[in-house]
C-alpha cells in the first residue's frame, strides 16, 4: 500500500503537505484509497445506506452567493414557498415511503421567520416523532439555531464552501464572512446538533492546497456529516463559464474523508448523479453512505435550481426512491428504513 495511504489509515490525518501530494496521487493510489474507504465503510455501516428525505420548502433568498442559481439577484429565477401544508404532504408520502429523516432545506428566506420555522419543525416532529428533521437553511444566530434546537431540530447542514478565508472572498459578495460562517458551524456544534459541513469540489479558483485546508478543517470540527459534489456552473451566475469539478477528484475527497473519519455520514450527492449516470453509485463504490432523494412536489423541483441541468426533477417521490433502491441494490447494498444516525461522536 502506497505509504502516505497507509498512514492516513494508521493516524486519521495527515500534514497540508501530505494531503496536497495525495490529493494528486496516480490511478492507482487513488484506487487504493477507493477500496479501502469503502472497506470502512462497511466495517462502520455495513451494507445499509440511508435515504434522506429532501423538502426544498423555498427557493427565496437574501443571498447572493456567485454561484448559486438562487442566489438573490438571479432575476430569471422563478420563486416559491411551500405552505406548512405542503411541506406536511411531503413528509406524509416520505413517511409512506420508508424515510425516517427529513431534511429542510432553502434560500435564507425572511418570510420564514424564527416563529414560523418553529411551527414547521413542532408539526414535523409532533406527528412523526420517531423521525430525524435536519434543517439546511443557511447562517443564522445563535439564539435562533438554540430556538430551532429545542423545538425539535436534531441536525443541520451548512457546508463551510472553503477553509481558505481569501478563497471564501472569491465565492461571495463583500457583505457575507467568513468568520460569520465558521462561527455559525462552531455555534451548532456547540449547541448540540448533529453537524454537517463540506464543500464543493473544483469550485472557481481552488487549488489542491485549499482541498488540503478543507481536509484539516474538517479534521478539527470533527461534524457527524460532511456533504461534498462537484462543482456545476449555472448560466444565471458570475461563474457560468467556468469549468464543473470532475467526478474523479470527487470521488477520491470522499474516500480520503471516509478514511478519515470512517464514521462519517457521507452523502452521494444529487451534483454527483448530475455529472455522471452512475454517480450515486460510484459515490458509495468510493466511501459514501447516504442518499437524498427529492420529496418536494414535482411542480416547484425544477425552480430549486441550485445549478444547471439537475438530474430527477420530473419524477414523483415514489418513482426517485424505487430507481435509487434497485440502483442500490446493484452494488451489493441495501436502503436502511431507519435514523440513520451517525456514529461519529
Amino acid at each position: 500500500m502506497n505509504e502516505l495511504v497507509t498512514k492516513l489509515y494508521r493516524d486519521k490525518v495527515l500534514t497540508k503537505e501530505e494531503f496536497i501530494k495525495l490529493i494528486s496521487s496516480d490511478k492507482e493510489v487513488r484506487e487504493e484509497l477507493r477500496s479501502l474507504a469503502e472497506k470502512l465503510r462497511r466495517e462502520n455501516y455495513g451494507d445499509e445506506i440511508y435515504i434522506r428525505g429532501l423538502i426544498e420548502f423555498t427557493n427565496h433568498c437574501k443571498q447572493n452567493c456567485l454561484y448559486c442559481g438562487i442566489r438573490r439577484d438571479n432575476k430569471n429565477c422563478r420563486r416559491y414557498r411551500l405552505s406548512l401544508d405542503e411541506i406536511m404532504s411531503c413528509c406524509d408520502e416520505g413517511y409512506r415511503l420508508g424515510f425516517r429523516t427529513f431534511v429542510l432545506q432553502g434560500g435564507e428566506d425572511s418570510y420564514f421567520t424564527d416563529d414560523r420555522l418553529c411551527e414547521i419543525i413542532k408539526s414535523i416532529k409532533g406527528k412523526y416523532p420517531d423521525c430525524a428533521l435536519t434543517l439546511s437553511i443557511g447562517e443564522k444566530s445563535r439564539e435562533s439555531y438554540q430556538r430551532y434546537f429545542e423545538n425539535g431540530a436534531d441536525r443541520y447542514l451548512l457546508r463551510h464552501e472553503t477553509a481558505d478565508k481569501a478563497h471564501y472572498e472569491k465565492l461571495h459578495p463583500e457583505n457575507q464572512k467568513y468568520e460569520n460562517r465558521m462561527r455559525c458551524l462552531w455555534d451548532l456544534k456547540e449547541i448540540g446538533y448533529q453537524v454537517g459541513c463540506g464543500f464543493m469540489v473544483g469550485s472557481p479558483y481552488q487549488t489542491d492546497e485549499n482541498l488540503a485546508e478543507d481536509l484539516l478543517f474538517i479534521k478539527k470540527l470533527n461534524p457527524q456529516m460532511v456533504g461534498i459534489g462537484p462543482f456545476i456552473h449555472h448560466a444565471d451566475t458570475d461563474f457560468k463559464d467556468f469549468p464543473d469539478g470532475t467526478l474523479e477528484k470527487t470521488l477520491l475527497m470522499l474516500s480520503i474523508i471516509r478514511i478519515m473519519l470512517p464514521k462519517i455520514l457521507l452523502p452521494a450527492t444529487t451534483a454527483l448523479a448530475t455529472i455522471h449516470p452512475r454517480g450515486r453509485e460510484l459515490g458509495i463504490q468510493a466511501g459514501a453512505n447516504v442518499v437524498m432523494p427529492n420529496l418536494s412536489p414535482v411542480s416547484v423541483r425544477k425552480d430549486y435550481q441550485l445549478y444547471d441541468n439537475k438530474v430527477c426533477t420530473g419524477e414523483e417521490s415514489a418513482q426517485c426512491k424505487n430507481c435509487l433502491q434497485k440502483r442500490i441494490e446493484s452494488i451489493g447494498c441495501r436502503i436502511a428504513v431507519s435514523r440513520g444516525d451517525s456514529r461519529n461522536t
